[in-house]
């Protein structure tokens, strides 16, 4: 039998074969779970469905998570789909491209609300349609990172983000702990995916996370997904409000240094 057997998940954010959202989906139907898919825009769609059709998925709908519409009809379509929900996973996350470039003293405020709304409301957004689902109680997750609480080069305005998104999660899980409904959110290191495109060095960024992190490799899909699943399962079910860190340990760090600076240094 699989940790998930009988559970059915709604994830929010697929966006092709590397995003952390399909590694969480692999490792969900790997499981046992009925997976159902909802990408955001229409150019990803080539992308998502042969994704689906490769586990057997049939609920692949598209919604804007700041379309408040868009997000009724998925969710009215989960419910005759599915019935319940047992799982749902907000992987959805968006600032533009030049806030993430430049200064943050020169984010806009247009760029500020795009960022927020998007990557932070959402999950409130989501949590709001899924709970009512959730008869049985349930597990949400959310992704961040660690630039939340750390300045990181050129992460700027979505670190605010991010930060909103944590403390969020913490609200919605007292909100929804009576109703046994779990929120959580996974705090991973830096993956190679469409989303890190968008962050000015993020090369740069991999190979420094990859020397300094106490492993001393850099974290994959199936770590963040491999978590995923022990949130998602009923051997997580006395956890709630709690951001898990998958990232090599590099979070623990008060001072980071590479092995090369390490010998500089005698250490």
């Amino acid at each position: 039998m699989g940790l998930l057997d009988g559970k059915n998940a709604l994830i929010f954010g697929v966006a092709n074969k590397k995003s952390i959202a399909w590694g969480i989906t692999q490792a969900f139907h790997a499981e046992g779970a009925n997976v159902g898919i909802s990408y955001a825009i229409p150019q990803l769609e080539k992308r998502v469905f042969p994704l689906a059709e490769s586990i057997g998925c049939t609920f692949v709908e598209r919604a804007d998570a700041n379309n408040d519409d868009e997000l009724d009809a998925v969710f009215e379509k989960a419910k005759a789909h599915f019935g319940r929900l047992d799982v749902l996973v907000h992987a959805i996350a968006y600032a533009e491209r030049e806030d993430l470039a430049g200064s943050f003293i020169d984010t806009s405020r247009q760029g500020f609300r795009t960022a927020l709304e998007t990557s932070a409301y959402s999950l409130v957004a989501l949590a709001k349609r899924a709970a009512p689902l959730m008869t049985e109680g349930g597990s949400i997750m959310t992704l961040t990172y660690y630039g939340a609480e750390k300045v990181l080069p050129r992460y700027n305005v979505m670190a605010v983000a991010k930060a909103a998104l944590e403390c969020s999660m913490r609200y919605l899980a007292v909100d929804l702990g009576p109703q046994n409904i779990r929120v959580n959110a996974i705090s991973a290191g830096p993956i190679k995916t469409l989303a890190a495109a968008g962050i000015s060095g993020f090369r740069m960024m991999l190979k420094y996370s990859e020397e300094a992190a106490p492993l001393r490799r850099l974290i994959t899909q199936e770590d963040v997904g491999n978590t995923a699943l022990w949130l998602a399962s009923d051997l997580s079910n006395a956890v709630t409000g709690e951001t898990i860190y998958v990232d090599a340990g590099y979070n623990i760090l008060g001072l980071t240094m590479t092995d090369e600076q390490r010998q500089a240094f005698n250490l």
